[in-house]
This record gives C-alpha cells, sequence and structure tokens, in this order.
C-alpha cells in the first residue's frame, strides 16, 4: 500500500512541476513579446544639430590702398660755409645776432681796416706817380721821333722808345698793386657768402682773428632743406627701369617728425648718388622740402614717407575678418545673406594698413565677410548676424544682440 501511494505522489508531482515550467515559460515569452514591441513602436531620435553661431559682418568695399614706403632719412643742409676772413686784424665790429638769419652779401664781421685802408692811398698814389713818368716817357719818345736824324743818334731813339715802354708797364704794376691793397681792404669787411642761419659766433669784439685762425662762425641753408634716405639696389634698378618705360606712377614725398606728426609739406626728388653703397647696397637718394618753421634741424633724423599721388583701389575688408587655411595661406567666412551659411574662401591680400586689409583675388566688391566669431565658424555653418562692437568675440562680457 505505501509502495503504491509513493508511486502515485511522484506522479502527480511530476504533473505540477511540467506545468509550473510551462506557465514560467508562457509568462516569459508574453514580458519578451512585450517588451519586444514596445521597443520597436519607440519612435527614433532626430540627428544632433549645430546651434546657428552669433557673428558680426561687414561689406566688402573698394578703397584706395596707399601703404607708404618708410625710410630712416638723414635732414642735410643745402649748403653750409665756414666764415673765415681773408685778412688778418682786430674784430671792430658784429653786425649780427647768433642765430640769426642772414642774407647773402650781408657784411657779418667788421675789420680794423686804418692800415689796410692806408696802403689803398699809397697804392694810388703809386699810380699816379707812374702814370706821370709814362706820360712824360710818352712825349720825350714823341719828340725823338720828330728829332731830325742827323742830331740824335739811333741809341737815344731807343733809349726813349724803350724808357715810354717801362713807363707803360709801371703803370700797369701800379694799378694791380691797387687792386690788391683795395681787395685786402675790402676784405677787412666778412661778407656772408650765401643766405641761411649762422651759429654762435668764436670770436668777438676786440679779438685778432686770422685766415689761419680758423672759422669766425658756421652758416647753413635750411630753407629748402634736403633730406637723404638710402634706396635698395633693387628698388632703384626698378625705379629706374620704370622711368625709362614711362611707366612710373606719380609719387609724393612726405615727412613724419621725431614727434610723429606729419611734416605738412611736401617734397620735390633733388638727384641721387653717383655710387652704390658696397657694404649695404643701399644707393642714397635726395629729395628737397621746403622749411619755412625751421621744423626741419641739419643732422637730426625724420622718416621718409613715399606713396602714390593716384593710389590703385582694391576691394577692402577689416583686418579682423581674417582666418588661417588649413591648408596654408590666408583667407575668410562669406555669409549667404539668403541661407545665413558662411563659406570659408581662400584670397591673396596685401599688408595691412590702419586695420584694413586690401584684396587682390578671392573677394568682389559688395560680397559680406565675417568680421568677429570666426573662431566658432565652420564650413556651410548657419550664423545670426549681430551689431559688431570693438573686439566683440575676445570680450567675456560681450552678450550679442539679434538684429
Amino acid at each position: 500500500m505505501n509502495e503504491t501511494n509513493e508511486k502515485t505522489g511522484g506522479k502527480i508531482g511530476s504533473i505540477i512541476g511540467t506545468c509550473v515550467l510551462a506557465i514560467v515559460c508562457g509568462v516569459g515569452g508574453w514580458i519578451g513579446s512585450t517588451i519586444y514591441t514596445l521597443k520597436a513602436k519607440k519612435p527614433t531620435a532626430a540627428p544632433m544639430q549645430m546651434p546657428a553661431q552669433t557673428i558680426a559682418s561687414a561689406k566688402v568695399v573698394e578703397m584706395p590702398y596707399n601703404l607708404p614706403q618708410k625710410s630712416i632719412a638723414h635732414v642735410e643742409a643745402m649748403q653750409e660755409v665756414d666764415l673765415l676772413p681773408q685778412v688778418d686784424g682786430y674784430i671792430k665790429e658784429i653786425l649780427f645776432k647768433e642765430g640769426d638769419i642772414v642774407k647773402e652779401g650781408q657784411v657779418l664781421y667788421r675789420l680794423d681796416d686804418e692800415r689796410y685802408q692806408a696802403v689803398v692811398n699809397q697804392r694810388k698814389a703809386d699810380l699816379e706817380a707812374a702814370e706821370a713818368e709814362a706820360r712824360r716817357s710818352e712825349r720825350y719818345w714823341q719828340r725823338m721821333q720828330n728829332a731830325d736824324a742827323r742830331g740824335i743818334t739811333q741809341l737815344e731813339r731807343d733809349n726813349a722808345e724803350a724808357g715810354a715802354e717801362k713807363a707803360k708797364a709801371s703803370v700797369l704794376q701800379a694799378k694791380a698793386n691797387l687792386v690788391v691793397a683795395e681787395y685786402d681792404c675790402k676784405k677787412a669787411q666778412v661778407i656772408a657768402p650765401i643766405s641761411g642761419q649762422i651759429g654762435k659766433s668764436n670770436a668777438y669784439i676786440g679779438d685778432y682773428v686770422a685766415p689761419s685762425k680758423g672759422a669766425l662762425a658756421h652758416i647753413m641753408q635750411i630753407d629748402p632743406i634736403r633730406v637723404s634716405f638710402p634706396l635698395t639696389d633693387r628698388d632703384y634698378i626698378s625705379w629706374r627701369l620704370a622711368q625709362k618705360a614711362g611707366t612710373q606712377q606719380p609719387f609724393r614725398m612726405r615727412l613724419a617728425l621725431p614727434n610723429e606728426s606729419i611734416y605738412d609739406c611736401e617734397g620735390s626728388f633733388d638727384f641721387d648718388d653717383n655710387e652704390m653703397s658696397a657694404t649695404t647696397a643701399t644707393i642714397i637718394m635726395r629729395v628737397k622740402f621746403p622749411n619755412p618753421d625751421r621744423l626741419l634741424i641739419p643732422n637730426s633724423y625724420v622718416t621718409m614717407l613715399a606713396d602714390y599721388e593716384n593710389p590703385p583701389k582694391y576691394p577692402t575688408i577689416q583686418q579682423t575678418a581674417i582666418i588661417d587655411m588649413p591648408g596654408g595661406g590666408v583667407g575668410v567666412y562669406v555669409l549667404d545673406e539668403k541661407t545665413k551659411t558662411v563659406e570659408a574662401r581662400a584670397v591673396k591680400v596685401l599688408p595691412a594698413h590702419d586695420g584694413l586689409i586690401p584684396v587682390t583675388e578671392g573677394l568682389k566688391v559688395g560680397e559680406i565677410v565675417i568680421t568677429s566669431g570666426t573662431r566658432k565658424l565652420q564650413n556651410g555653418m548657419k550664423v545670426i548676424e549681430v551689431t559688431p562692437t570693438s573686439n566683440a568675440e575676445n570680450d567675456p562680457n560681450y552678450v550679442p544682440v539679434e538684429i
């Protein structure tokens, strides 16, 4: 009986286990199908898009490009002279003030000329005596010519002729001595040989001066004045070839003074030197400037500015619009106004001037370029234009305002 009951209990347990397993598998399959269905019905997320970037832009405009070529230049006097006395003597008068502008022919120093005037008077007297002797000798010679040949000898006639000729020579000598004496007397006055500014006097009233004792003063012509600057051999050859071909553009020459102000007078070409420096491969060019206000001082240094009278025009953009291109060179981001997207474009430019850059290739007048916010951009990116501010993209407190 017990054996029968054990067999009956084992069958019942097997049936119950099978049912439980079936129920568990059914529930698991339902749960799995439900999860799969929910996953299949869940919508797929849209791909992420880059947000529109905030930028500032500006139109490409045509502007003249006239970047001046700069050179360090040296100011020189057109003429300068040391005042040397031609004769010796004591200074009697000084007829100028140190630093004055003097005129050519103006008497500057007057020496004591009594001794020279006395020599002049003596030479005049010698001349009068020589002329009197010449007249007497001429009359004697005339009488000898008119005398009867039987009353005089040939020797007497020859002596009379020689005496007349000698008397004439004495007159010439006396005249020459008088000229020398008058010259010495005249040179007791020291006269300005050129117009210009006179410097410090090296001698004063009562000083004994002589040619061997050195200059009395120095005069420099300062209006007009000359400015010299070096030009490289390459630029010089190009300049000469342009002159020969007739293609040289008219240019103007200006100066920047040591305090960085611009000199308001333009210069005119004076001349170029006759040799090239063997050490620097440059040649000295000289330009003449008016100097009525004496702002240009001999031996000072200024900056020569050479640019065109009629400068060429180029499409021009702000310097902040320039970006570095991945393959080398520079470029800009150009804005498409319709799609509000940007395009990176390579350009060729000239050196910047006053924050502006002329573009020789790659841009047209009227196109719009990005001037601020370029570091955040990529090719084809959408943008939002804002009012540009000074160095906006680098200002941490900058808040863009959409327009």
